[in-house]
């Protein structure tokens, strides 16, 4: 694999060399671009010996050849060990103003992210925000490790060990090799060609779900219902209805998450243009298949994960394991109507032995869910 390893401006930055030797070690062609702040804790001749490969920081060295461009679309994963607060600033807000952030806006390649910084910076507000905002494109942030820090302070921040690195970075996830496909979003049904009969969802769940699926190592296949905006790094099928998103379910997946909200009603008759006001048209509706018994029924061997939404006030784990059994899945996630706005949620994992509430931010609960059907296909 080729890696390109950048390296920031921190105390911590002496570590590199030995991540750099140990992903060598591994077999890995790595290539090391360290800031010029980094070169101030860690010397070009000691990367140079590791690497095999000269060093060079400069933004404007060898333009000819189109470095910045080059560097990010030659690697197969980048690594930041470590980044700094003002590295994960600059990131988070696309400012690409060194060699390293113009590779890797220029790079489609998987981005691992090592913080280490002092344990106020840490925790401040801007940084986790800026973390979060790259974990919501896919990028997979390491946890800093707690322990001695520059001066006599101790806590959260530190750079982890080399080892620790090189298992976060290699270890098989769980869903490697497993193929997921995931429905987000809400499906509409024509009444004429500008309205339609509709589930409100705002298909964050679903999407979350599907960068969850892919950061455990998942190839993933989103079947995005009437939503502009779909993650990275994910294959998109784009539908609109029932029946095409009932067509985009003919392939088996190893695991299959149902979250859109799709409509139980089909309009029979639509109208063909824009109906006028004065036109009040008589909708003769048709149930809509169940698609999610259907995909069961055709795939048994698939693991089905549905989606119970009730009514404020219901029974959602007894709603939740009628569900189970009708529909033929392995699990379903119960939720009520107030958990469709907002960023925080909270829902019921249910399956045929127990049921136990997650609650959370809606990303938080999506990787919760995901860990869990992982360690039940294992």
């Amino acid at each position: 694999m080729r890696i390109l390893l950048g390296i920031t401006g921190g105390i911590a930055a002496y570590k590199a060399a030995g991540l750099l030797r140990a992903m060598s070690e591994l077999g890995h062609e790595v290539t090391a671009l360290p800031t010029q702040n980094a070169l101030r804790f860690i010397g070009e001749a000691t990367l140079e010996a590791l690497s095999g490969k000269n060093i060079d920081p400069e933004l404007y060295g060898d333009v000819a050849s189109v470095r910045h461009v080059q560097l990010g679309q030659e690697a197969d994963l980048i690594v930041v060990a470590p980044a700094t607060a003002a590295f994960l600033g600059r990131y988070a807000a696309g400012i690409a103003d060194d060699l390293l952030l113009n590779a890797l806006l220029a790079s489609t390649a998987p981005v691992v992210v090592v913080p280490a910084m002092h344990t106020e910076m840490w925790q401040n507000q801007a940084t986790i925000e800026n973390v979060e905002t790259l974990r919501s494109r896919g990028i997979r942030v390491m946890q800093p490790a707690s322990g001695r820090l520059t001066g006599e302070d101790t806590g959260p921040g530190r750079l982890p060990e080399v080892e620790e690195i090189i298992d976060f970075l290699f270890a098989a996830s769980p869903l490697t090799g497993k193929t997921v496909t995931v429905t987000a979003g809400g499906t509409r049904e024509r009444i004429d060609d500008v309205r339609f009969i509709g589930n409100r969802s705002s298909g964050k769940t679903g999407v979350a779900l599907a960068i969850a699926a892919r950061d455990l190592g998942a190839k993933v296949h989103l079947i995005a219902c009437n939503l502009s905006q779909t993650p990275k790094g994910i294959e998109v099928t784009h539908v609109e209805s029932v029946a095409e998103l009932s067509a985009a379910l003919q392939k088996p997946a190893d695991v299959l998450v149902m979250a859109a909200a799709v409509s139980d009603f089909q309009v029979v008759n639509p109208h063909k243009g824009k109906l006028s006001r004065s036109t009040v048209p008589e909708l003769e509706l048709s149930s809509s298949p169940d698609l999610l018994a259907a995909y069961t029924k055709k795939f048994p061997d698939s693991f089905a994960v549905g989606f119970a939404l009730v009514d404020q006030g219901e029974d959602l784990i007894e709603a939740s394991r009628g569900k189970l059994e009708a529909k033929g899945a392995k699990v379903v996630i119960g939720n009520s109507i107030g958990s469709l706005e907002g960023n925080d949620t909270a829902v019921q994992y249910v399956d045929a032995e127990s049921a136990t509430e997650i609650s959370g931010s809606k990303g938080d609960v999506a990787r919760e869910i995901m860990r869990r059907v992982a360690a039940q296909l294992s």
